[in-house]
């Protein structure tokens, strides 16, 4: 059966002036593959490693150049063109890769940028690139809790958290509750995974090991101190929106900072803000 999209080996079954036909073990199944592509001295009978897609004419067409994404695969591509109906990405064949605007779920691409992306087939049968990449994520990594990893931000989610594809095809997520600062799509994130669920996706965070992260932020607060002059305006009994919008850090690990620091007398707390000793 010939396979759209992927890389498979076939047959020469007939020589014509343009190229020669392949083809596989399901019968009358042929495709062409071009002359420039055929190397030299082939001949009826022998075997080829090609890939299969579509041309500009939406004719099923075979080649022997190596694609930089195959089906459902997820890697990075350079936009070399944006049109009326999408941007056209470099995947290393003949015919560019369409990535539609309705596969752009933030603000659309331009000339020149890199994106993360996924190889999928249309309802016409048509390789297309999408920026949704979570589907298309491998759920089968060789980490294990503990681990150290780097991955990129695909999608944010005010009640899920960050969404991450980790060495950028492995499924993951930093929860709502790590994120001790604010990330946007498309960030590059050192993190430690902290469980891998049954269905193998994996749980980050990037915050430090409990023991060093409250020395952080103690640091973080004293350096709030310092920048506002020896005073931050609220207490830890502020909301946990404003503490993690000007801290970066939870309420919890603000207490915890706080009262370390209260602890050492370096601190005092009044009744609207906290002051340095």
């Amino acid at each position: 059966m010939l396979k759209i999209g992927e890389k498979q080996i076939l047959r020469i079954d007939k020589q014509v002036p343009f190229g020669v036909y392949l083809t596989g073990d399901v019968a009358n199944e042929r495709v062409l593959l071009p002359r420039s592509q055929v190397p030299e001295g082939a001949a009826i009978g022998d075997e080829l490693e090609v890939f299969l897609y579509k041309d500009s004419e939406d004719r099923l067409i075979a080649t022997r150049k190596e694609p930089k994404l195959t089906l459902h695969q997820v890697g990075y591509l350079t936009v070399i063109q944006v049109s009326r109906i999408g941007a056209f990405l470099d995947w290393g064949l003949d015919k560019d890769l369409l990535l539609p605007y309705h596969e752009q779920p933030r603000e659309r691409v331009q000339e020149g940028q890199t994106v993360l992306v996924a190889v999928y087939l249309d309802k016409s049968e048509r390789l297309c690139a999408t920026m949704n990449v979570y589907p298309w994520l491998r759920t089968d990594s060789p980490y294990h809790t503990g681990d150290q990893v780097t991955g990129i931000v695909y999608e944010t989610s005010r009640n899920f958290g960050a969404f991450v594809a980790v060495d950028s095809i492995y499924s993951a997520l930093i929860p709502r509750r790590e994120l001790v600062r604010e990330l946007k799509a498309g960030d590059v994130v050192q993190a430690r995974v902290t469980g891998v669920k049954p269905d193998g996706k994996l749980d980050l965070s990037i915050r430090e090991k409990s023991y060093l992260q409250i020395e952080s932020d103690v640091e973080t607060v004293l350096k709030m101190l310092g920048e506002g002059g020896g005073m931050i305006p609220f207490t830890d009994k502020a909301s946990p929106e404003l503490i993690r919008e000007k801290a970066h850090m939870s309420k919890n690990e603000f207490k915890r900072a706080v009262g370390h620091l209260l602890k050492e007398n370096r601190i005092s707390i009044e009744e609207n803000r906290i002051v340095l000793l």
